[in-house]
């Protein structure tokens, strides 16, 4: 009998498949707005900019490819001082960590650990970035910069949904590109990449703004702009998460601040008085309107090295699929309310999850 189920279950599932009445595999994304710290910090406290992709990996730091099964994604950013490249790859768990598994990350961290795993992935993984990469100091970064980012500072992550094609897309067109550094702090920065690679999934929906970053594009404005995005766009399935700075190493980051608040610090504001009071009322007031807007709404959950593997979930559970009706059930219309999605621009989960959910069903088992 339970031979004929499955002989059955397989049937329709084929039908289903044929039909489009399947969950489709969604992959995911993630920006990473990661808080300002030490020397550079306090100068600049506008922190940094990275992008997750969950089904993105780095063959080399310099070259991507699609990720094979069990791999964690990868996480894409421009740095300054790295062999004259304009961007880097680099996998979720060494980046964060400087290890290779998530299970080896430590929860308590001092000086000498934090170097001894830098320095043991830099030998056996980062060496083909070649050989005088220059390693970084208090003031200019290096290729410490690449791994072991949560013992710098707290991470903010805005996840969203992304199609396998656009991935696809996104793999030829960085591979293809020149990759040769043009960093400007002001117009070519972290955050302008980060942008870049938004508007390649959005076109033309991240810009600069003249108020409150004085034309420049600043890590908190990217992160305020997409979760506004998410809020009117719900199938984007925006969700946001906080990595942990590991304690011991470092004094706690900064929160990220907009070039009006930064300039609002007692370091800039005092010389900005004393110049021209009436430029830094100025500044005040564009900072009191525009200068204080919000990158985090309500209390994010928080991921540890073990729960990492959620920025790489659906951000939004699929419909079950109902096999008793959905054969004979109409399909459903792609303007139902006046909204025109199409099947993969809403998230669901993977093919995978789909059929075992269905199987339950006909088989008669339960989820616990």
């Amino acid at each position: 009998m339970l031979f004929l189920r499955r002989r059955i279950f397989a049937c329709l599932v084929g039908l289903l498949a044929a039909c489009g009445l399947l969950p489709h595999a969604h992959s995911q994304a993630a920006l990473l707005m990661e808080e300002p710290y030490g020397f550079f910090g306090l100068l600049n406290p506008t922190g940094h900019d990275a992008v997750y992709f969950s089904r993105v990996c780095a063959e080399t730091p310099v070259k991507l490819r699609r990720c094979q099964p069990g791999e964690a994604g990868s996480v894409i950013a421009r740095y300054q001082g790295i062999a004259g490249y304009d961007w880097v790859a680099m996998p979720l768990i060494p980046y964060l960590y400087s290890v290779e598994d998530a299970a080896n990350a430590p929860d308590h961290v001092d000086r000498k650990t934090v170097l001894a795993l830098r320095d043991r992935y830099h030998e056996e993984h980062l060496t083909v970035l070649g050989e005088n990469v220059f390693e970084g100091n208090f003031v200019h970064g290096g290729w410490t910069q690449l791994i072991g980012v949560a013992y710098e500072r707290r991470i903010y992550a805005y996840r969203f949904n992304t199609t396998e094609e656009q991935d696809d897309e996104l793999i030829a067109f960085l591979n293809d590109s020149s990759n040769k550094s043009e960093f400007n702090l002001t117009y070519n920065n972290c955050a302008d990449f980060a942008r870049r690679l938004l508007n390649f999934y959005f076109p033309e929906t991240f810009q600069r703004a003249i108020f409150p970053d004085a034309g420049m594009t600043t890590p908190r404005a990217i992160s305020y702009k997409l979760v506004r995005y998410g809020k009117r766009h719900p199938e984007l399935g925006l969700t946001e998460f906080e990595i942990p700075q590991v304690p011991g190493y470092r004094h706690l980051s900064h929160p990220n601040k907009s070039v009006a608040a930064s300039l609002m610090t007692p370091g800039y504001a005092v010389p900005l008085v004393l110049l021209n009071p009436y430029v830094a009322g100025g500044i005040f007031v564009d900072y009191l309107v525009r200068g204080r807007y919000p990158h985090v709404h309500g209390k994010p959950e928080v991921l540890t090295p073990e729960t990492l593997s959620v920025l790489a979930h659906s951000a939004q559970p699929a419909v079950p699929v109902d096999i008793k009706t959905a054969i004979v059930a109409p399909l459903p219309s792609a303007t139902a309310s006046g909204n025109a999605l199409d099947a993969d621009s809403a998230t669901a989960q993977p093919l995978s999850s789909g059929i075992v959910d269905a199987e339950m069903k006909v088989t008669g088992v339960q989820h616990e």
